[in-house]
């Protein structure tokens, strides 16, 4: 196994005009950038809808793990960005969801804003990656 940084790269990447990488691959473990609710055509998903918003960001969390050759089993840390944290009860029916026992460290935080304003939610995740 070796330690050497590997970019994960998606055929239709829509964070690739903020340039920001969507993830790295290092040794075992897989670090993604902050996902957001920002569709494959990077369009923002779910604007004013916090609930769809969610749904968006974990789609695109799972589809850059796919991409790297991981799902959400594999993830061990998350952590959550929120701009209301009136909010947090979604968070933990996500995390139900979207994970299973024993579920993943976790920091969640509200904040006064995301890169774009319409923003409600970002989360970035760290996974296991399978072995080469």
């Amino acid at each position: 196994m070796t330690d050497t940084p590997k970019p994960v790269s998606l055929a239709n990447d829509p964070l690739a005009p903020y340039f920001i990488a969507p993830g790295w691959q290092v040794g075992g473990l897989l670090f993604l950038s902050g996902q957001a609710s920002i569709g494959p055509d990077g369009s923002i998903v779910g604007i004013g809808d916090f609930d769809a918003q969610l749904a968006q960001t974990f789609a695109n969390i799972e589809t850059v793990l796919a991409a790297a050759g991981s799902d959400l089993s594999r993830v061990v840390k998350v952590t959550i960005y929120l701009t209301d944290m009136g909010n947090f009860p979604k968070i933990l029916e996500a995390r139900q969801r979207y994970f299973t026992a024993p579920y993943p460290a976790d920091t969640t935080v509200e904040v006064k804003g995301l890169a774009l304003p319409e923003l409600m939610v970002e989360i970035d995740v760290i996974a296991t990656a399978p072995a080469a």
